[in-house]
Formats: C-alpha cells, structure tokens, sequence
C-alpha cells in the first residue's frame, strides 16, 4: 500500500496524497469548474493522486471516470484511493503517456476531459529541484499542445476539455484550442483578494462549438476582510472549514498512513 496522508473531499470520499503528490486550490477549482453531469463519460488528464476524479465521484456523480496518470507513483495513490473508496466501478487509472495514449475501449466519445497541466513552458522559469516536480510544473514530457492534441479525438461532438493555467498563457491557450479544433467557450480568472491581480484561469473549450466566449465574473479566493470568500465556501461544502488552507495554496490536514 502507499503511503501518505489521507485528505477528505466530500463524504466517504478522500485521498492519499504525498510530499511528491498532492492536491492544492488550483485543483478544486477545476474540478469545481468542469463540474460533469450524473450520466457523462469524463477523463482527467495527468490526474496525480486522483483528486480530482474522486471529488467528481463524490459530488457529481458522473457515469464513469479515467484517470490518466504517467507517473508511477501517483498513480499508486490514485489507484490507492480509488480502492479505500469503493469506487473501482467508477474511476479507472491508466498509466499512461498522453503522448502514445493506446486506443482504451470506452474513451472513444467522452463528454467531459478536465487537465491540470505544466504550468511553465518549456525554455522557461527555473527547473524545480525534484524529478517528480519537474514534471508537475515543467512542460518536460507534455505540453499544452500535447494535452489538447490527446483530448480532441476523444472528445464527442460538443465535448468538453477544462484546463487551468497561469494568466500569462492565455493566449497561447486560446491559439492551441482553435488551432486543434475546440472553441473556446468559457473562460473565468481567479484572485487570491481584491485589490490582486489574476493568478489563474480556467477554461473550456468544446468540440463543434460556435464562437462565442462567456467571460465569467472573477472568482476571488478571499473576502475583503482576509477570510474565505462566500464561494469558496460554497465550493468547499460542507468541508469548508478545512478550507482555511485554500488562501496559502496547501490542502487540509488528514490522517496519515504508513
């Protein structure tokens, strides 16, 4: 069994997260975002230790999940987790490179594909230390390009793909959607307070869409007093008073395992 920390999502549902994987507000809010409907077929491209599927499983409740993941121990957790939940009928966890992704039965026409990917490009920032970083944060073995290149031909018509990235790629966000076939169609950016400046989007693209994008109102982390912003709150659920961690980036405390 892996070890870690176990991290509760929602009721029943929680976790196994590590130093080298875990989840942060970035995360939830993407979930959040994509939101899948109780009978869509939904994938999470480089899921980590599975967050965000088993937030979908136990919120959402959609009719089934693949949890593509390239690193071996992440996919260990998710595997983990996905097992501690009962949710074996729900999530699958591929190990898999997006970049040679094989033909998997079922993942033919999904409604939904959510994707959390490598937030530097690559040739830029400062090259984490660790292995297993370098590859969370660093466009070393999937690009953006990559991520929406493996989702187009597995996307339905009218498919979705959601992304988060950082406010200085929108651009090249909006470019590559187009470029590889999904309209841009709803875009949110996300501060941390007021009087900050945007440090993330979040985004959606479908297959077939016409142009048009909705930009929705901002989302803000914190209310103007310092504490956890209404939505945030309401995003959080009835574990949102975990959620004071969601100002500094970590996720909540939980229960270790060894």
């Amino acid at each position: 069994m892996a070890c870690g920390t176990w991290e509760p999502l929602s009721e029943g549902i929680s976790v196994l997260t590590s130093p080298e994987h875990t989840f942060n507000t970035d995360t939830i809010l993407l979930a959040s975002f994509s939101a899948p409907k109780h009978h869509e077929l939904c994938a999470d491209f480089g899921t980590g230790c599975g967050t965000i599927p088993l937030w979908w499983a136990g919120r959402n409740h959609p009719k089934h999940i693949w949890a593509v993941e390239l690193q071996e121990q992440a996919a260990e957790q998710a595997e983990e987790s996905v097992r501690r939940c009962g949710l074996s009928e729900t999530i699958t966890v591929i190990r898999e490179d997006l970049r040679t992704l094989p033909r998997i039965p079922g993942m033919e026409e999904l409604h939904l594909i959510a994707c959390n990917p490598p937030y530097q490009a690559a040739g830029t920032g400062i090259i984490s230390a660790g292995s297993q970083e370098q590859l969370a944060r660093h466009e070393l073995s999937c690009t953006m390009e990559d991520v929406i290149q493996a989702a187009f031909p597995r996307l339905r018509w009218g498919g979705r793909l959601c992304i988060c990235q950082r406010p200085q790629r929108v651009t090249d966000a909006m470019v590559l959607f187009r470029q590889k076939g999904l309209e841009p169609k709803r875009l949110r950016l996300v501060q941390q307070r007021p009087e900050k400046a945007p440090f993330l989007f979040l985004l959606e693209g479908r297959r077939g869409g016409k142009p048009g994008l909705v930009v929705e109102p901002t989302l803000l982390i914190e209310n103007g007093q310092g504490g956890i912003s209404r939505e945030m709150e309401e995003i959080y659920g009835e574990y949102r008073q975990r959620a004071g961690s969601a100002s500094d980036g970590k996720s909540p405390k939980g229960e270790k395992t060894v």
